[in-house]
């Protein structure tokens, strides 16, 4: 659900062939294009989705003021979009999918905050689904993230069960080592964006991880982070 390869990422070694290779390798079905503020041409696309077999989806990774955000559902990158309200506004029209990339990335490193000139993070799962505006923009946030802290992830499933959201699983990777890390599980095989899209909007998915390690089975609670 959040992959970056050489295509679109400055900070990616992934080629399009590693991506088809790992993804074959380890049993992933299907991949979320998401570039920095950019989509694949829509024949390079199509040309990859024949060659590699697999399920393709174009999505993006937004930069907004509140935050990366992954979108489903944008023909292309859109003026006014780095505001996070007009970006949610869009992805309604177009019937999207808006989902808040590692919202807590770095929020328990006390550096993070004092180079702001503000207080440590000290909210609780609770407060933070309450007081936090992203959370009142998008539809799904991801809980399992390649990139972050396992501290870091399990308080956003916390805060994700206390919004009653489903979380997402995503790799967020930039080489073949990150490759399905985490992953999000679809109950319907997908046909296509539509497909997916309305699948999305119905939460029949779940956050899930060790597809690429042998030991597959959803993302949860770990029971040192339970409440």
């Amino acid at each position: 659900m959040h992959v970056h390869t050489v295509r679109g990422a400055a900070d990616s070694s992934l080629t399009p062939d590693q991506l088809i290779e790992e993804a074959k390798r380890i049993g992933l079905t299907g991949v979320n294009i998401t570039e920095h503020d950019r989509v694949w041409e829509p024949h390079l696309l199509d040309e990859f989705r024949e060659r590699s077999g697999l399920f393709v989806s174009r999505g993006m990774e937004v930069s907004t003021d509140m935050g990366h955000m992954i979108a489903v559902g944008l023909p292309g990158y859109l003026p006014g979009i780095r505001k996070a309200t007009e970006l949610r506004r869009v992805l309604t029209e177009a019937g999207g999918f808006m989902i808040v990339a590692h919202p807590f990335r770095h929020f328990f490193d006390p550096i993070h905050f004092r180079r702001d000139g503000r207080p440590p993070f000290e909210m609780t799962p609770e407060e933070a689904a309450e007081r936090m505006p992203v959370f009142r923009l998008v539809d799904e946030l991801e809980v399992a993230n390649g990139g972050c802290t396992p501290r870091e992830n399990q308080f956003a499933l916390r805060v994700a069960r206390a919004l009653g959201k489903r979380g997402i699983g995503a790799s967020d990777c930039h080489s073949t080592n990150g490759v399905g890390y985490y992953v999000t599980v679809f109950e319907a095989e997908l046909r296509d964006q539509q497909h997916m899209l309305e699948q999305l909007h119905a939460r029949r998915f779940h956050a899930a991880q060790g597809l690429s390690t042998g030991n597959f089975r959803p993302y949860e609670e770990e029971p040192a982070a339970a409440k």
